[in-house]
């Protein structure tokens, strides 16, 4: 399951959230379940980023956003919004890879 979440900062925040998930990006890609994860940042407007993940199922992603990690990080990272986040949930279909 691909799972793809908007997130807009506050311009004073882009450098705290860039840092923050550095600090923690090996600790989610290390989630039971987590085969990916990757920080994008739009071309256009620097205040937007998407996280891209992947996950062996739902059920894994949703034990993540149970956990002690997730809540922590996003009790953090959620003063920083400029804007709500949205996310997205997909399964692959066709690959061409």
């Amino acid at each position: 399951m691909i799972r793809i979440v908007k997130l807009t900062f506050k311009e004073e925040h882009i450098l705290d959230f860039k840092l923050l998930f550095e600090t923690r990006k090996e600790l989610i890609r290390t989630q039971e379940g987590c085969s990916h994860l990757a920080l994008w940042q739009d071309n256009k407007e620097a205040r937007i980023f998407y996280t891209y993940s992947i996950w062996h199922e739902e059920l894994d992603l949703n034990r993540y956003r149970d956990s002690d990690l997730f809540s922590d990080t996003w009790t953090i990272v959620k003063q920083w919004f400029a804007d709500k986040p949205i996310a997205f949930s997909a399964n692959e279909i066709i690959s061409l890879s």
